[in-house]
């Protein structure tokens, strides 16, 4: 097993983009195109997903797998940098990482609760506890660094 590679019992607890349901995805089960309990429309996370105040928290914990939380706004110029660099991240370690982007603006209590000081803020988290954090943009490699120093 690469030192990227998660056993076939990882998962992540996700929201439905369309309807907002929690659902637990198989992440070695990616291929089979996992969908909504609910609406059943795609679950797509070779991407970043959406995070929401009254859901993150249970997306943070229900991972098995890393999490990097992205707290941003619309209106930041380094937010818009960092964007293409976790889409990237996101594709490239579909199935091994979780990539969660949360509007700042529209999600105030979540940066209030992670001690978010400025944007972007990118924290890492795994089983649950924050293992890592940048502030400010980075360039990838930085980030898989980081990402990698934080591994157990």
């Amino acid at each position: 097993m690469s030192a990227h590679t998660q056993p076939q019992t990882a998962s992540a607890v996700v929201a439905c983009p369309f309807c907002s349901t929690l659902n637990r995805v198989q992440l070695g089960r990616l291929d089979d195109r996992p969908r909504c309990a609910d609406c059943q429309k795609p679950l797509l996370l070779d991407r970043p997903v959406q995070g929401r105040d009254d859901h993150l928290s249970k997306v943070i914990n229900g991972a098995s797998v890393p999490v990097i939380v992205d707290f941003y706004a619309d209106w930041c110029a380094p937010c818009k940098m960092m964007a293409p660099v976790l889409d990237e991240l996101a594709r490239e370690r579909a199935g091994e990482l979780l990539v969660v982007k949360v509007n700042s603006d529209q999600n105030p209590v979540s940066p209030q609760h992670f001690g978010v000081r400025g944007i972007p803020t990118l924290v890492i988290f795994r089983d649950g506890q924050e293992v890592g954090r940048q502030v400010g943009f980075v360039p990838k490699a930085q980030l898989v660094k980081l990402l990698d120093s934080s591994a157990p």
